[in-house]
């Protein structure tokens, strides 16, 4: 299994790439899912002060994020597209990036594949743009497992499919694995945001990450189903025994590449539905947008917390 890089070997919090020797030979490095690089963007100048980078699945919500960012930390003279944010990944029609201060929130699409792309090419963007001790959230949300819906669950462990802890890849034909763990002090402080008066709750606890939306999943309404309902319910209960409390699809290559990169990372979703007792989401759309906030109005407390710290 293949370790965490150590990037911060020069001591002053920099994001240095694992593969940074032979980034330094290119001379012009083109990001090209961001529509951005290093010859045509001054990307220090452009994205220097960002701290916090916030992953979500669609455009829309990390859209909609971006504005929460800005009426929660009072940042209003961000960069516009009309009454928009500036999407900074306009130029290709893959991802979406906007920037509210320190605050980056990036779409990250559906499935470790698609995330994997982006954060490959965000972790040369805060290299280039020389981001100092910047942490790495996935705001998203999930099935729940045993858990009312609406609660947050902020990953404590991530598993595949088979329970293992680890991101498994093939590289030049070879596989590869790389251990999926969290950030210990950036969970506990997660935590700690959750409020009294929250009208959800906010749990730790083990997370499935899944291979798809419908096998992976145990759903049985996919085009595939080769079990019957009660193999389903016997599959999640033994999950629910072994300490899982949510299943989404991004959770452990998004913990695997921030451990690996020596990024600070966390993630943070809200459940829909209990898996336990249905498969299909039965709240109304008002409802899930406002369940949907949760977990970025948690996220939004720790950094406001770390801003008024500094």
């Amino acid at each position: 299994m293949e370790s965490a890089v150590d990037i911060t070997e020069n001591g002053n919090g920099l994001v240095i790439p694992q593969n940074y020797k032979k980034l330094h030979r290119l001379n012009e490095d083109h990001l090209y899912h961001l529509a951005l690089d290093t010859q045509k963007d001054d990307l220090e100048k452009m994205f220097g002060d960002v701290r916090f980078v916030c992953f979500g699945g669609q455009p829309s919500r990390m859209e909609k994020f971006s504005a929460l960012v800005a009426e929660e930390l009072k940042i209003y003279d961000h960069e516009k597209d009309g009454d928009r944010p500036k999407n900074y990944a306009a130029g290709t029609d893959r991802y979406s990036i906007h920037k509210v201060g320190p605050v980056l929130s990036v779409s990250h699409g559906i499935g470790i594949p698609s995330l994997s792309v982006v954060f490959n090419e965000i972790i040369k963007l805060v290299y280039y743009a020389k981001c100092k001790d910047v942490e790495f959230f996935r705001i998203g949300t999930c099935g729940g497992v045993g858990l009312e819906p609406g609660t947050v669950v902020v990953t404590e462990k991530a598993v595949d499919g088979e329970m293992n802890p680890y991101y498994k890849l093939s590289v030049l034909g070879k596989p590869v694995k790389r251990l999926a763990k969290v950030d210990q002090s950036l969970m506990e402080s997660l935590l700690k945001c959750s409020e009294p008066d929250d009208e959800f709750k906010t749990v730790k606890g083990t997370t499935l990450c899944a291979d798809d939306f419908y096998e992976g999943q145990a759903r049985l309404d996919g085009a595939f189903c080769e079990y019957e309902e009660e193999d389903k319910m016997k599959f999640l209960q033994e999950l629910k025994k072994k300490g899982v409390c949510n299943i989404e699809m991004e959770s452990l290559g998004f913990l695997a590449m921030c451990h690996y990169a020596g990024v600070k990372g966390a993630v943070a979703c809200v459940t829909l539905l209990d898996r336990l007792k249905e498969d299909t989401l039965s709240c109304d759309l008002s409802m899930l947008k406002k369940w949907q906030e949760r977990p970025q109005n948690i996220v939004l407390r720790h950094i406001k917390k770390k801003l008024n710290n500094h």
